[in-house]
């Protein structure tokens, strides 16, 4: 069954890549023509993404990147940034 969720109640939900790390917090739903066109993703403290993008403060992810919303969001591997380790 298809569940329906108001853009409000998405603020500050906790990202996950599908490998189960946790990526960020949602900031905000980005619209266009009103439809979800992305999601800007926040770097919070502990994320993978404050790991890998370092002193920005998140990153727009394409919608058609993400697998689901409830009381997470999912999204797919290919939305982390990529970087190398040193």
């Amino acid at each position: 069954m298809l569940k329906m969720k108001y853009l409000s109640e998405t603020y500050n939900i906790k990202v996950f890549t599908e490998d189960g790390d946790y990526f960020g917090d949602i900031e905000e739903p980005l619209l266009s023509d009103n439809k979800v066109a992305a999601w800007r993703i926040k770097a919070t403290r502990g994320s993978l993404l404050n790991r890998i993008i370092g002193g920005a403060k998140g990153v727009i992810v394409p919608h058609q990147l993400v697998k689901t919303i409830g009381d997470i969001m999912l999204i797919s591997r290919q939305a982390v940034p990529s970087y190398k380790e040193d």
